[in-house]
């Protein structure tokens, strides 16, 4: 992607600005991890949502076994309650102990040098691949378009209506 300059009508903020000697292959690289980090970001909550999901079978579990009882089947239950219920979903693991090991072995620390990539390698200003391409594809002075969430068009009211 090209560098985008400021332009007059309210380009990016100073947060969302290159900074001074940050060439372009930097500025994608760093998109590039930003974007390696949301996919993380997204796998971790379908982790938790396989945590919760496990927790509430297990939980049901409870009604199976009460329900087989009353129904007289207490082999069955038995069963479910003895080898199912409270099982490890892999040796010695419960879940959460699945999500915490996840945490600890992979996220955090790609979470953390992607922190400081950033820092080292701009500044500290995130995610200025994206604010780049919104500059680039933003139509100047279109109200809809604006470059800050501060910005408005011609005739726009704020919240207050000023």
């Amino acid at each position: 992607m090209e560098r985008t300059k400021r332009s007059d009508d309210g380009g990016p903020d100073r947060a969302h600005r290159r900074p001074e000697g940050v060439d372009d292959l930097t500025v994608e690289a760093l998109g590039s991890l930003s974007k390696a980090l949301e996919t993380v970001e997204r796998a971790r909550g379908h982790l938790y949502g396989f945590h919760q999901l496990t927790g509430t079978a297990d939980l049901e579990l409870d009604r199976t076994v009460r329900l087989l009882r009353a129904a007289g089947h207490d082999a069955w239950a038995d069963r479910v309650e003895q080898d199912i219920l409270g099982r490890n979903v892999i040796p010695g693991h419960w879940t959460f102990q699945v999500v915490e090991a996840y945490d600890g072995t992979y996220y955090e620390p790609f979470r953390s040098l992607e922190r400081q990539a950033v820092e080292a390698l701009a500044g500290g200003r995130q995610h200025l691949y994206e604010a780049e391409m919104k500059e680039a594809r933003r139509t100047t002075g279109h109200p809809d378009h604006a470059a800050r969430p501060d910005d408005r068009g011609p005739g726009d009211a704020g919240p207050d209506g000023s």
